[in-house]
């Protein structure tokens, strides 16, 4: 929504450790798509103080991308009509993409300028690379990989999805988005695990699951399209 009346309320949820990271996480990347100056110092606070990674990494991401935003005009909005945490690398190589994305030593929001762009991309080659991307040692990429690949809604992906779902060790956030792109792609296979692990003993995935779920009987019903967090309250906190 980019709303600067949100401000007040994104940096209390930012800055109490109480909350899960994941919601912490969301606060900061909502505060870097507002893209005021004014969210400078209370990011740069966060990403100096918050224990936990992902945090961190957001707010060095919506800082990029304020810093980006004081010295070019905004891009062109995104085909997939998100607020995208990175504009989409100007590069239009899928192989110099590729190497961007995969290349550890390059920052975050490079990466996800380089995902972005290969998404817009599309095509075989793109969604190849985006899926290799699952193998990234940040948390919160492999997040924002799997949500791309839900926004692509492409069936090769649906194995390398299943396996974060799967596996148990991987960070929620990841198995989160997982189980979201797989309500996306939503063939019988997709059904069936998100189906399986709406019991999943951790509440952010099975609960994920849950409304991927929902999402897929309205769709189906020919209702209007909402997430339903009515039915799931715990999620309101979690996109």
């Amino acid at each position: 929504m980019q709303d600067a009346d949100a401000i007040p309320a994104l940096e209390a949820v930012l800055n109490d450790l109480s909350l899960h990271p994941i919601v912490r996480h969301e606060a900061a990347e909502a505060l870097g798509a507002i893209g005021l100056e004014s969210n400078i110092d209370l990011l740069k606070n966060s990403l100096a103080l918050d224990p936990a990674q992902e945090v961190r990494e957001t707010c060095e991401l919506a800082l990029s991308r304020i810093e980006e935003l004081k010295n070019t005009s905004p891009s062109k909005s995104s085909p997939f009509l998100s607020v995208d945490p990175a504009a989409p690398a100007s590069c239009s190589s899928v192989q110099e993409l590729r190497e961007v994305l995969l290349n550890e030593c390059n920052s975050m929001y490079e990466r996800y300028a380089a995902l972005f762009a290969l998404r817009n991309l599309g095509g075989e080659e793109a969604i190849s690379a985006i899926i290799e991307s699952l193998g990234a040692n940040s948390a919160l990429l492999r997040h924002e990989v799997a949500y791309v690949l839900g926004q692509l809604q492409n069936k090769k992906a649906s194995d390398a999805l299943s396996q974060i779902l799967r596996d148990a060790s991987e960070h929620p956030m990841v198995r989160h988005e997982a189980a979201e792109a797989l309500g996306s792609i939503a063939d019988d296979q997709c059904i069936t695990l998100l189906e399986e692990f709406a019991k999943d003993p951790e509440p952010i995935v099975a609960q994920s699951c849950e409304v991927a779920l929902s999402m897929l009987d309205f769709e189906r019903s020919g209702k209007s399209f909402e997430y339903l967090f009515m039915q799931v309250p715990q999620l309101q906190q979690v996109s």
